[in-house]
């Protein structure tokens, strides 16, 4: 019923930068919160950036100043800027949204995307 499809992931060199973007498509009525988490090995999956339908916008300081989330309503997408980037934000980066599907009464629910890999590595 619903798809969230990420892109931009890659190998980028300490310092370079990248720009994820998620595409969520289907029977979508709206979409409230999105976010990306990410998950490196053997660790637990972590917020990145969340920001609500209003655009306000949550990071967790291991990123802040280096990031920024931002979304266009009008095509259902989430991007994430990633500048500065460090070996350690090496990990799967999730796609999130709280979302209401059509016929749901706007009741949401979490969807996830299938991730894509970040690898800051020189």
């Amino acid at each position: 019923q619903v798809q969230l499809v990420e892109s931009g992931g890659g190998l980028v060199q300490p310092g370079g930068s990248l720009r994820l973007s998620c595409a969520a498509s289907g029977s979508i009525l709206s979409i409230y919160t999105m976010a990306w988490y990410r998950q490196a090995p053997g660790k637990q999956r972590e917020l990145v950036a969340s920001i609500t339908s209003g655009r306000s916008t949550n990071y967790p300081d291991s990123v802040k100043g280096r990031f920024t989330i931002s979304r266009d309503n009008a095509k259902n997408t989430v991007y994430l800027q990633m500048n500065s980037l460090k070996p350690e934000d090496t990990a799967v980066y999730y796609c999130y949204a709280y979302l209401a599907l059509l016929g749901s009464s706007f009741k949401p629910d979490n969807y996830w995307g299938q991730g894509t890999q970040v690898t800051v590595s020189s």
